[in-house]
């Protein structure tokens, strides 16, 4: 028996006089906003960049991964638009791909950043929490669209969905597993996870982003394979599902190999080792500060390590006839 439900929501749009407010374009609009402004922080704190680039830069790669999801979610959903082209740009309704935003979006954003003097590696690393930031709260637009829901359910979060968005052959009343609070949850978590492993380890530039792409891939496999819309498949799983293990399997041998070409330490020699030096001759604990100019103390001298120098004679006194240059005293007082 049923304890609780999340309910079909009864609006999808807000009204502000004349001014309509798509839900779904909304929640996209937040998302977008939420992660520009992480991944401007994110610019500042390793003083890479500004918020204003940061601005810039999502601007650009938020318009390039537009493109690209809709098109993705055309082509991977063609029997929807293939009778009706006056479809395709009406994204009010609904049907954004994220595999197909990411592949548009990143390049472009990555190369917007290049162009304003930030690395690749450092314009991914920076941005790696910030999208899946946008995918959690742009998710909730499938909500308020009552879409892209999955196999029926009596969880105690099932979902409800009014008859006017049920699929064929689902009786009213029927409440589904909602694929789009998973989707959210989880990629509000992904982007914890990849913000804490930032902080905690701190791993190579662009490392994050490919950690970033495991995690979604991981995700999105499973929560596809829960969602009961129409969609091509092939060998038994959705398209979807297909390249969401691509980017699981692609990103860990990328990661792999990124992490086994960072530069590490070069190997301390046996007979360097075993007489407690360093490559280069002696250890740095070991190291006669007297040896190094940049520490050089005449308080520090040791006469036994001079030169013999020849007895004046004892009618003569050594200091008027070696007199200390004051001036060379202050040379070795700035070396120190």
């Amino acid at each position: 028996m049923m304890i609780a439900s999340i309910p079909s929501p009864s609006f999808n749009s807000i009204d502000i006089g004349p001014l309509s407010i798509n839900m779904y374009g909304l929640c996209i609009a937040l998302g977008v906003v939420a992660a520009i402004w992480l991944f401007g922080r994110r610019l500042e704190e390793r003083e890479a960049g500004t918020r204003d680039d940061a601005s810039a830069i999502g601007l650009w790669a938020v318009l390039a991964g537009v493109i690209g999801a809709r098109l993705y979610h055309v082509v991977t959903d063609w029997h929807r638009f293939e009778d009706d082209l006056g479809k395709i740009p009406a994204l009010w309704e609904g049907g954004l791909g994220i595999p197909g935003g990411l592949l548009f979006g990143i390049p472009v954003g990555i190369w917007v950043a290049s162009r304003k003097g930030i690395s690749v590696g450092m314009a991914a690393t920076c941005a790696a929490p910030a999208i899946p930031l946008a995918q959690g709260i742009g998710r909730w637009g499938n909500y308020f669209n009552q879409e892209l829901y999955g196999r029926p359910t009596d969880l105690p979060w099932a979902l409800e969905i009014d008859a006017a968005h049920l699929l064929p052959d689902y009786a009213v009343g029927t409440t589904f597993h909602p694929t789009f609070l998973y989707e959210s949850l989880w990629t509000l978590g992904l982007c914890v996870l990849l913000l804490w492993i930032d902080r905690r380890f701190r791993p190579a530039l662009g490392q994050l982003m490919v950690m970033y792409l495991i995690g979604y891939g991981v995700g999105r496999f499973w929560i596809e394979g829960l969602r009961i819309d129409a969609a091509d498949e092939l060998g038994g799983l959705r398209w979807n599902q297909w390249v969401a293990l691509a980017a699981v399997v692609g990103g860990v041998v990328v990661l792999a190999v990124m992490r086994s070409r960072q530069v590490s330490p070069a190997p301390i020699p046996s007979e360097l080792r075993a007489a407690g030096t360093s490559d280069e001759g002696e250890s740095e604990e070991d190291a006669d500060p007297d040896d190094d100019p940049l520490h050089d103390d005449p308080a520090d001298d040791d006469p036994a390590d001079e030169a013999p120098v020849a007895e004046a004679p004892a009618d003569e006194d050594p200091v008027d006839e070696d007199p200390v240059d004051e001036d060379q005293v202050d040379d070795d007082s700035d070396a120190r």
